[in-house]
């Protein structure tokens, strides 16, 4: 009895503090992801974007395939502004490849992937290689399959609230705008990240890793074990390569690359968000072609 009590006592420590870890990790960079996108919202008009994206196809998915490296946005806050590049006008075939590989491809990330892999730059070229080949190739895909930009109807109806208001409003106006703007996203983008945080607590706290070990000992399920837990896990993409390099002994280069591009373009929190801004059948289409370009990736390395 009381030996199934200790057990009790401990597990829900260690879910207690994995759940405030992942949140205290995740937390600054949603403030980023929400901050930028109120800027976006109230400073960058749908006529500035229309200039800046290619109107050729292929060029359009490729110039927004490495924006990304410029916004140093966490998974957790790109989908935010993700959505209001899409109402502002930016196609689903250009926002979709910046939405993936923003995460994985910025700076942030990359030193910190550096770092955490003993200062070698193979993995951090891998991880950059796969994320803009997938990302890539999805949007080019996209760009034939889906011609809206497959959002829900409440999150446009949300996003236009305030959109034609940018030549009356004076800057101090603008900035009381985008900070209005970013707490309310904050809290509709909040409450994912704390149901995603602990789903990935309690899935750590109650699965083995020799049960991980056991699945994955040929290339294929190995791949797939670790883009499953980058999934379960949830973590940030800034932080990511650090929890990735500790299973370095126990996994091979390319399930390790599977886990950290896997996880920065879909794990729970930003699927769950995901679904809070875009239609059901689109996310689920999404996530298989992100999913099997990924497998095949990592394969090939």
């Amino acid at each position: 009895m009381s030996g199934g009590y200790i057990v009790t006592t401990q597990s829900f420590l260690q879910l207690n503090s994995i759940f405030i870890s992942i949140l205290i990790e995740a937390i600054p960079f949603v403030l980023i992801g929400v901050f930028i996108s109120g800027i976006i919202q109230m400073f960058v008009t749908e006529e500035m974007v229309a200039r800046i994206i290619p109107k050729n196809r292929f060029l359009a998915v490729l110039f927004s395939s490495v924006v990304g490296m410029f916004f140093p946005s966490c998974e957790c806050g790109i989908v935010p502004i993700t959505r209001r590049l899409l109402l502002k006008g930016v196609p689903l075939h250009a926002a979709i490849p910046f939405m993936l590989t923003a995460p994985v491809m910025n700076p942030i990330v990359l030193f910190s992937t550096y770092i955490a892999f003993g200062n070698k730059w193979d993995v951090v070229f891998y991880r950059g290689g796969l994320a803009l080949l997938v990302a890539f190739v999805i949007g080019m895909i996209l760009s034939y399959q889906f011609k809206d930009h497959q959002l829900l109807e409440k999150a446009s109806i949300k996003g236009h609230h305030h959109s034609h208001h940018h030549e009356k409003q004076s800057f101090i106006n603008k900035l009381a705008g985008t900070l209005r703007h970013a707490v309310d996203e904050f809290f509709s983008v909040g409450k994912y990240v704390i149901i995603g945080a602990f789903i990935a607590a309690s899935m750590q706290t109650f699965i083995k890793t020799s049960t991980l070990l056991a699945i994955g000992q040929n290339d294929i399920s190995s791949s797939l074990v670790m883009m499953g837990l980058a999934f379960i896990l949830s973590l940030c993409s800034e932080a990511d390569a650090f929890i990735a390099s500790s299973f370095s002994s126990t996994f091979a280069t390319g399930s390790i690359v599977a886990f950290l591009v896997f996880g920065p373009m879909v794990d729970i929190k930003n699927m769950l968000m995901m679904l809070g801004v875009f239609k059901k059948r689109f996310v689920f289409v999404l996530i298989s072609y992100i999913a099997i370009l990924v497998l095949l990736g990592s394969l090939l390395l």
